[in-house]
């Protein structure tokens, strides 16, 4: 109950805020986005499954978006960022429609 308060709080707090991004920064925050998103389907298929550990889950939801956004800046520094950040976006897209399929088979039994 306190994440959702947190949450509701957060996005409150950036909808009157409207914070912006440094130019700089801007090519790592989808992906930080997409590797948050992850975690969060992790999280939710060990909920259902009851294996749900919340130090599992932020170190997950941590080490997700410094990888992702390391692997990103990598590949910048090697001129191939935008090759590096696609294959991030599918790996990192093919384990949340993984996660999302699990929990769909969970609740509707299909």
């Amino acid at each position: 109950m306190i994440a959702l308060i947190g949450l509701a709080i957060g996005v409150v707090v950036g909808l009157l805020i409207h914070p912006t991004v440094p130019p700089e920064l801007a090519p790592y925050l989808p992906i930080a986005v997409v590797a948050a998103l992850d975690a969060l389907a992790g999280a939710a298929r060990a909920v259902l499954d009851g294996l749900f550990d919340d130090r599992v889950f932020v170190v997950s939801f941590l080490s997700n978006v410094v990888v992702a956004s390391f692997i990103v800046f990598l590949g910048d520094q090697l001129g191939v960022g935008t090759q590096l950040s696609t294959a991030v976006v599918v790996v990192l897209g093919i384990r949340i429609f993984s996660n999302v399929a699990a929990i769909r088979r969970r609740l509707f039994k299909a």
